[in-house]
């Protein structure tokens, strides 16, 4: 280790940075291994070392993609790759880097001249039949962060066969400072990098327009919305306006594109500080509904006004909403499906029974979604209808293969106006299918583990809930238990999930993180009264933390 930090320092990008670091546990700790790159790309912590994302590790997992689509021919290279970026600190830096590895391949590259969202990458790739495509992002993290995500040919995430040829390449290279690459200016001069913009914001307005399913809704509602200084803006403000809503205001001091994202402590739309802007604006304009999208604007947070106040819908109400809303006025194929997955409550489950449509369940990540409507199209076995998971992320048309907040913004003002229009508000909504399906709440307990030694005490407290499986929680015994790593579950991968199913429909699902440093326990309850299901709730979260908490301890 010690010659690799000697090497990273004597590089002038770097070793201001790394001689402030004095302390050597500090330093090493930038050196202590290499982010990893998965099917969900790679993210980390902006910084030098290669356990942070620089210009050299950006270079490093570029150079591991093109030595794979080198692999598989010329037509590949042809093909090549879309570029996007959110509005993080370097994201236009870090995509120019790496077009300009791309380039030093042979490989033709198309760069956005500006920030646009995930889901736009996601379309231009099927739009210009590209081999794969690329976006800068660390989504909803801290401005400490950014990503590197890679798409496939089909506009989703990566497979784990595309990845683990990636990172193989990704081992082979020798020095990150020895990887060829064209500087900006010559890409400038070359054919291999092509910037788009106008063209594809055009093509992904005219996909956004035949999502459109009613015109008799009040198109005066007044909305606000927010970006939160993200690459949603220019999308979504499109797509309302095409939509012909007219009462629309915007939150502008979050309208700026910056990194830093000054008026937020989290640029994270689940987050209730996200919407302290949007709700001063709201109250002053009257506004009826609330939207936001964060910095690469894959997901989507929406606030009501209900009895003079605004409250923040989970993801799991609005995607029941959503579905119901589509069900209820568009016309449903006879074999039509919904995914959902298996930490997402059982409530959108319950709308669909109610109109006798399917429901798919998947791992959690939105790749397993996009890869069941891969598979449909081929079978003809279902046909598509919506897909969502429950930390706001939702898909209603499969022209995009990821995430949507831009479609599930316009969707959402839709059918806010449809009810507004019948004399409803959404909370109207939620409360008439709560009376008649049953009070489904959600609560989710996130444990954040930093370094080495986090990393142990969440494998620890999976193995306590699976070698020590509990037989209740909270009086209530376990009928039921999913271990997703030892056992075959309904035909899932292999994953390190355990899921509980309690004798009351009551359940409990236990997983690591993919992306951050987290443990992460989901509980989901079914009660008669809003009343009941709060208390559940409660009384569940505090048997799980007391079973986490002697883990804890053993440390």
């Amino acid at each position: 280790m010690k010659q690799l930090i000697e090497e990273w320092m004597q590089h002038p990008e770097y070793q201001q940075e790394l001689e402030t670091l004095a302390d050597d546990t500090k330093l090493k700790e930038r050196f202590s291994l290499n982010l990893q790159f998965g099917t969900g790309g790679m993210r980390g912590k902006l910084g030098a070392g290669t356990n942070r994302i620089n210009t050299h590790t950006i270079r490093l997992v570029a150079e591991g993609l093109a030595r794979q689509i080198e692999a598989h021919g010329e037509l590949a290279k042809v093909r090549g790759v879309v570029i996007a970026y959110d509005t993080r600190h370097y994201s236009q830096h870090f995509a120019y880097e790496t077009a300009g590895v791309l380039a030093a391949h042979g490989i033709q590259s198309y760069v956005f001249k500006e920030s646009r969202p995930t889901p736009e990458l996601s379309f231009a790739v099927r739009y210009l039949a590209a081999y794969a495509g690329v976006v800068i992002t660390a989504s909803h993290n801290p401005k400490q962060y950014n990503g590197f995500k890679v798409y496939g040919e089909d506009g989703a995430q990566l497979t784990p066969q595309f990845a683990d040829e990636i990172v193989a390449h990704m081992n082979k290279v020798s020095s990150v400072f020895e990887i060829p690459n064209l500087s900006r200016s010559q890409l400038q001069t070359s054919e291999l990098c092509v910037e788009l913009l106008e063209k594809l914001d055009d093509a992904y307005l005219q996909a956004l327009m035949r999502l459109k399913l009613k015109d008799d809704v009040n198109h005066e509602l007044a909305i606000v919305y927010t970006p939160l200084h993200g690459s949603g803006l220019v999308p979504t403000m499109r797509g309302l306006q095409s939509y012909g809503f007219s009462n629309v205001h915007l939150v502008k001091e979050q309208a700026t594109l910056d990194g830093e994202f000054p008026t937020v402590t989290y640029p994270n739309p689940e987050e209730p500080d996200a919407f302290r802007l949007a709700m001063a604006l709201g109250e002053k304009v009257g506004a009826q509904l609330l939207l936001a999208t964060d910095p690469d604007a894959d997901r989507l947070g929406v606030a009501v006004l209900d009895n003079g106040a605004y409250k923040l819908l989970t993801g799991n109400q609005l995607g029941a909403l959503l579905l119901h809303y589509m069900l209820s006025v568009k016309q449903v194929p006879h074999n039509a499906a919904m995914i959902k997955t298996i930490v997402t409550s059982e409530f959108g489950t319950a709308v669909a029974e109610k109109f006798g449509v399917t429901t798919i369940n998947t791992l959690t990540g939105f790749k397993y979604i996009a890869e069941k409507i891969a598979e449909w199209e081929q079978t003809k076995a279902y046909t598509f209808l919506f897909g969502y998971e429950e930390s706001y992320g939702y898909l209603a048309a499969d022209f995009v293969r990821d995430k949507d907040a831009v479609q599930i913004a316009l969707l959402t003002a839709e059918m806010a106006a449809y009810y507004d229009l019948r004399g409803q508000t959404l909370t109207d909504v939620l409360k008439g299918l709560y009376e008649e399906l049953g009070y489904y709440k959600e609560a989710l307990i996130s444990l954040t583990f930093d370094g080495m030694e986090g990393q142990q005490k969440i494998a620890d407290i999976m193995t306590k809930f699976r070698k020590k499986t509990p037989i209740e929680f909270a009086g209530i015994p376990v009928v039921k238990t999913e271990d997703y790593l030892t056992q075959s579950v309904n035909g899932l991968p292999k994953a390190d999930v355990v899921k509980f199913l309690l004798a009351d429909e009551s359940w409990i699902c236990v997983r690591p993180s993919g992306t951050e440093p987290k443990c992460k326990v989901y509980i989901g309850v079914k009660k008669e009264s809003e009343a009941q299901s709060e208390q559940a709730i409660e009384q569940l979260k505090q048997a799980v933390k007391k079973l986490i908490e002697e883990v804890e301890a053993f440390h």
